[in-house]
């Protein structure tokens, strides 16, 4: 039986300092990424792709330990995040996994604003056969959430700390 869930997150950070440099900041890709991810889970492999290990997460007493292939794009002052390929260990063997990513962080009147689309089908866990669908779904929804608004709280503090130092440093 295939699960599917997803979760969105919105961002509108207010950014009043050097506001007029967070076009050219955005730029630093590298950067950007490094402050908006764990740097120290975050590897780049040259070209706009990084590997990124999501933080290990419990479900159902089942560590679950994703990584993520992420290609990262600045288009037209927008950066723009997605997913290429993931792999899932923690589950046994599972016969599809598929995760979905697509970001997006742009310079505005106001400071910074964005997007953020994490979505997972997967095949449902031999381990977890007698849990019901729906609770596997609303759990999947809410761990998603859950990494969604941690990397929102990242790009708030992290993100904004690392731009003013960028400033600083320029």
């Amino acid at each position: 039986m295939l699960l599917a869930f997803d979760a969105k997150q919105k961002l509108k950070l207010s950014v009043t300092r050097n506001k007029k440099y967070l076009s050219n900041y955005l730029l630093e890709e590298e950067r950007v990424v490094g402050a908006m991810l764990d740097s120290n889970k975050l590897v780049p492999e040259g070209g706009g792709k990084y590997k990124y290990t999501v933080t290990s997460f419990k479900v159902f007493q089942l560590d679950i330990n994703p990584v993520v292939s992420i290609a990262v794009e600045n288009k037209n002052g927008v950066l723009n995040m997605s997913a290429l390929d993931s792999t899932l260990d923690g589950l046994g063997i599972v016969d599809d996994f598929n995760l979905i990513l697509k970001a997006n962080l742009q310079a505005t009147d106001i400071g910074l604003e964005g997007e953020a689309l994490l979505g997972v089908s997967v095949s449902q866990p031999s381990l977890l056969k007698l849990v019901p669908k729906k609770i596997l779904e609303s759990t999947g929804r809410s761990v998603l959430n859950g990494i969604l608004l941690g990397i929102k709280s990242r790009v708030q503090k992290q993100l904004v700390k690392d731009f003013l130092d960028w400033c600083e440093s320029n």
